[in-house]
C-alpha cells in the first residue's frame, strides 16, 4: 500500500513558476510514478512519467515547460513547470503504478491556477 500526498500548488501568474511534489508513505521506488491534471468540465490527462529507471515521457502540451523527477531516497516525485499558461490551470493529481504485484495510488490533488 502507497499513500501519496501532494503539495506546491497555488497561484501563479502566467510566465510563472511552481514545483509540485508528491511524497509517498512506503517504498514507491519501484513503481511507475505520474503526473495527471483535470481541468473543469475536462477529463484527466496524464501530464509526465517517469519510470523508476528515471526514463520521462511528457505531454505534448507541456514538453519544453514542465521536468519531472524522482528522489526515490525521499519517496518523492516532483513537476517543475515554468513558463506556466492559463490552460496550464487544472487540480493535479499524483498517481503511483506497479503491474506485479499490481498496484495502482493516486494523490488527493493539489490545485494551480495561473491567471493574472
Amino acid at each position: 500500500q502507497v499513500q501519496l500526498v501532494e503539495s506546491g500548488g497555488g497561484l501563479v501568474q502566467p510566465g510563472g513558476s511552481l514545483r509540485l511534489s508528491c511524497a509517498a508513505s512506503g517504498s514507491s521506488s519501484e513503481h511507475l510514478m505520474r503526473w495527471f491534471r483535470q481541468a473543469p468540465g475536462k477529463e484527466r490527462e496524464l501530464v509526465a512519467s517517469i519510470t523508476s529507471v528515471g526514463l520521462t515521457n511528457y505531454a505534448d502540451s507541456v514538453k519544453g515547460r514542465f521536468t519531472i523527477s524522482r528522489d526515490n531516497a525521499k519517496n518523492t516525485v516532483y513537476l517543475q513547470m515554468n513558463n506556466l499558461k492559463p490552460e496550464d490551470t487544472a487540480v493535479y493529481y499524483c498517481n503511483a503504478f506497479r503491474s506485479f504485484p499490481y498496484g495502482a495510488y493516486w494523490g488527493q490533488g493539489t490545485q494551480v491556477t495561473v491567471s493574472e
